[in-house]
């Protein structure tokens, strides 16, 4: 009789010791976990099935990572408004040499197939230089109903190929504070600046397609803002596009800025199709912009800039 060996003939998942699929975090001690660090910390590594933490109401002062073998989590909040992720690290404080920036996360997601809803993750550290809210380095990553708050480097995108979708998010700061070499798909979001400065520093790899592209989306500013630029050039190849968005008076007319560097001019890809709101007008924009055509812009649909990644 040949032997079998052990497993043969079974699916992995039959193969796999049983996990939890359900966890729950609660500040107050009602639950399992009381941190989220510690709920993420006891999933399984690289799950067959989806894992879900569910985070009841509360402040929770953490730094959170996300592995790159924990994927296929899901972080779910009980209300955006009253679910909090919050820390204060900055460039100066965290004293990590040149690259300081990108410790400063208050939420790191590098796990693949992540799912982010009804959360607000914010950045304390105020007007003190860089100090990054969300830091996303994972593939298919998706952020629902999130409000991101934080000053210099709210949000960084990161990681050649790397997809994020972001929808009905807010999105919050001052210099910079959406940046990264990854593509992300804006949709339906607010974006709001802070101050007098760019709401985007994209540093989009050479031969990859998309960076940023905003659908249908919202930008707003706070009282006495009033002369902000829809992006620069963070690597010289950055590729930002707005569409069929609503940009507030505080857009300025020139639109983009080259970061002081004229050889970016030529290379970057900055564009916009079917804005409307007082900073839409295009009669002003910087020459080295495009307005597209309604052809044109059909390459920067969803379904185009994320391929075969369709997140629901």
């Amino acid at each position: 009789m040949a032997f079998m060996g052990l497993g043969m003939g079974l699916s992995p998942s039959a193969n796999a010791a049983q996990y939890d699929t359900f966890l729950t975090v609660a500040k107050d001690g009602s639950a399992e976990y009381t941190s989220i660090q510690s709920a993420i910390d006891a999933t399984k590594t690289f799950p067959y099935e989806p894992i879900t933490i569910f985070v009841k109401a509360g402040t929770y002062h953490e730094k959170v990572e996300v592995y790159s073998w924990n994927t296929q989590v899901s972080l779910i909040g009980e209300d955006k408004d009253t679910t909090i992720i919050t820390q204060g690290d900055h460039f100066d404080g965290i004293n990590k040499g040149r690259n300081s920036t990108f410790h400063t996360y208050t939420l790191k997601v590098a796990g693949n197939d992540f799912t982010a809803k009804n959360l607000t993750v914010v950045n304390s550290a105020g007007p003190v230089g860089q100090a990054v809210a969300l830091h996303v380095e994972a593939d298919r990553a998706v952020f629902e109903n999130v409000a991101l708050k934080g000053w210099q480097d709210t949000l960084y995108v990161a990681g050649e190929g790397h997809r994020s979708y972001f929808r009905h998010c807010t999105i919050e700061g001052s210099v910079d504070f959406i940046f990264g070499g990854g593509t992300a798909f804006f949709e339906q979001c607010e974006i709001k600046s802070l101050l007098n400065s760019y709401i985007t520093a994209a540093s989009t790899p050479r031969h990859q397609p998309y960076g940023f592209v905003f659908d249908r989306c919202t930008l707003t500013a706070a009282a006495g803002v009033d002369k902000v630029y829809l992006g620069r050039p963070w690597r010289e190849y950055a590729k930002t596009v707005f569409l069929n968005s609503q940009l507030g008076a505080h857009i300025l007319p020139a639109g983009w800025h080259n970061w002081d560097r004229e050889e970016n001019e030529r290379k970057v890809t900055y564009a916009e199709f079917n804005n409307s709101g007082p900073g839409s007008e295009a009669a002003q924009r910087v020459e080295w912009s495009s307005q597209l055509s309604k052809r044109q812009a059909k390459r920067y649909r969803k379904e185009a800039v994320l391929g075969d990644w369709q997140p629901h």
